[in-house]
């Protein structure tokens, strides 16, 4: 069960932020293998006062187009499957919606199975 938050400067499209959600479930689904229909995410678009980034931290140069990615997910991936699906998302918005390499980054917040509540005051994941 990922969560996703998905963090971008504000664009004149307004099906943008939706797009890079759509693109970034059918990575997690074909990299990593998360179920039909498991698709939670929060998509935010932001002026340019409420989105600071360093346009070159770690010599990779950044635009005003980056799009931040937050997935929380259940611990348990292996490295081979989190590179998968950093580059398959990465080169799926490249794709399909000419979002520059340099532009996509991606955080992973793993958490334990009993942090899941999916609704009904209930850990449905909790042994």
């Amino acid at each position: 069960m990922p969560l996703v938050r998905i963090d971008i400067k504000k664009h004149q499209d307004p099906t943008h932020a939706k797009r890079i959600g759509q693109l970034i479930y059918a990575a997690m689904h074909s990299a990593i293998g998360v179920p039909e229909n498991d698709n939670f995410q929060i998509l935010a678009e932001h002026d340019e006062q409420h989105f600071i980034f360093d346009p070159q931290y770690l010599g990779i140069n950044r635009s005003d187009k980056l799009v931040v990615i937050q997935i929380t997910l259940s611990e348990g991936r292996t490295v081979e499957q989190k590179k998968l699906l950093y580059k398959t998302i990465a080169e799926s918005l490249n794709a399909e919606l000419a979002v520059r390499l340099e532009d996509v980054f991606i955080n992973l917040v793993e958490v334990k199975k009993e942090n899941w509540s999916f609704g009904n005051g209930i850990a449905q994941y909790a042994l």
